[in-house]
């Protein structure tokens, strides 16, 4: 059982950054003499099993890592506690706007990524903004014995972010092109089954000219195909008509049930204050939240050879045009599963990418009612 001054402190698979972590809840509690902190760090595989049992029960720990995804879920079931606007003000206003839940803030956020172009210098003389100047540009890679890039778009919710990047009138003409460069070859077929990982690969042999993935896979590419490597240079992530970019957000939550709730709202805002996300964000790949730390020159500046710094200081413009956001549904893994379906269905000519779009939207529709 904790004491009566504990906040107990989870996080998701962070024991790596152990010195930081304990380093800022030392000088917290040097700050904070009447409070105590006690660090848990739960395995990402069990966090959300665990958090879930945890929460709704009567000793749930004070302050957790997760992300907004199944936050939303939790705050959907009435398990958390709400968080005052005005205790939110030290961080960026976009992924404020992004945590918004009917007009109510249920999480602090903790740290973000936001992809960039990664791209092959020698298959592409100048790199494309959008979805439809990357297509474009399809037919002249293959000449060259490559393909353009290979989407993983039946994986999790990447065709649902991508169609986020249009607008909702929009759903028939991005799946048609989709379809087109399927059907012509300038996709490869293992799009309908491809990973994230798997299409690094396919980049790191030189058999795909663009990937778009976080910063860390940059480390990736130089450690295992560093002749690639010298080919490579970024570039802002690829957009659609609205013209907003993807993150991926982990944040904090407080457990309705906590026993220390303004104790634990203290600590996570002191985690999160300038200072903190500053050495956080040099040990790491992660970007700032922070409304002053992303002032910075770390995330300001860089050197022009220097592609993980470049990297960064892109993927921190980013989190400037976030909206209109990508809004997890309560069902949302049946929700994927639908549209991947769908992708798939329209991509093998099943039947015409209208009738299918129809059929989607009713069965969304039903689990959503449900």
């Amino acid at each position: 059982m904790p004491s009566d001054n504990e906040v107990v402190f989870w996080t998701l698979q962070m024991s790596d950054f152990s010195p930081y972590i304990n380093s800022v809840i030392s000088e917290f509690e040097k700050q904070n003499p009447k409070i105590k902190i006690k660090w848990v760090d739960v395995p990402f595989s069990e966090g959300e099993k665990r958090t879930l049992a945890s929460v709704l029960s009567d000793n749930p720990p004070d302050l957790v890592n997760l992300n907004p995804d199944f936050s939303a879920v939790l705050a959907h079931k009435g398990a958390l506690q709400e968080i005052s606007y005005n205790d939110l003000k030290q961080f960026n206003r976009e992924i404020i706007n992004s945590l918004e839940i009917d007009s109510k803030y249920y999480s602090i956020p903790w740290y973000a990524t936001s992809a960039i172009t990664i791209y092959n210098k020698d298959l592409i003389k100048n790199v494309p903004q959008t979805y439809d100047e990357t297509f474009k540009l399809a037919k002249q890679v293959r000449k060259q014995g490559a393909y353009i890039m290979l989407p993983n778009i039946t994986e999790n919710d990447a065709m649902l972010k991508i169609l986020n990047k249009y607008y909702s009138n929009d759903s028939e003409y991005v799946f048609n092109m989709f379809k087109n460069l399927y059907e012509k070859d300038l996709i490869p077929k293992e799009t309908l089954t491809i990973t994230l990982q798997e299409a690094l690969e396919k980049y790191m042999s030189g058999n795909i000219a663009i990937i778009g993935a976080g910063a860390n896979f940059l480390n990736m590419i130089k450690e295992n195909a560093p002749l690639t490597y010298e080919k490579t240079d970024i570039a802002p992530q690829l957009k659609g008509k609205l013209g907003q970019n993807d993150f991926s957000l982990m944040n904090f939550v407080i457990p309705l049930r906590a026993k220390h709730k303004q104790d634990a709202l203290k600590f996570a805002l002191f985690l999160t204050n300038d200072k903190n996300q500053l050495e956080l964000a040099k040990l790491t790949n992660v970007l700032a939240v922070n409304k002053k730390t992303l002032q910075n020159d770390f995330y300001k500046n860089y050197d022009g050879d220097d592609l993980m710094a470049k990297a960064r200081v892109i993927s921190a413009e980013q989190l400037n045009k976030l909206q209109p956001v990508f809004k997890t549904k309560r069902n949302q893994k049946d929700i994927n599963n639908l549209v991947n379906n769908a992708v798939q269905s329209v991509l093998l000519n099943k039947n015409t990418t209208k009738n299918i779009l129809n059929d989607l939207e009713k069965s969304i529709k039903i689990i959503e009612e449900k």
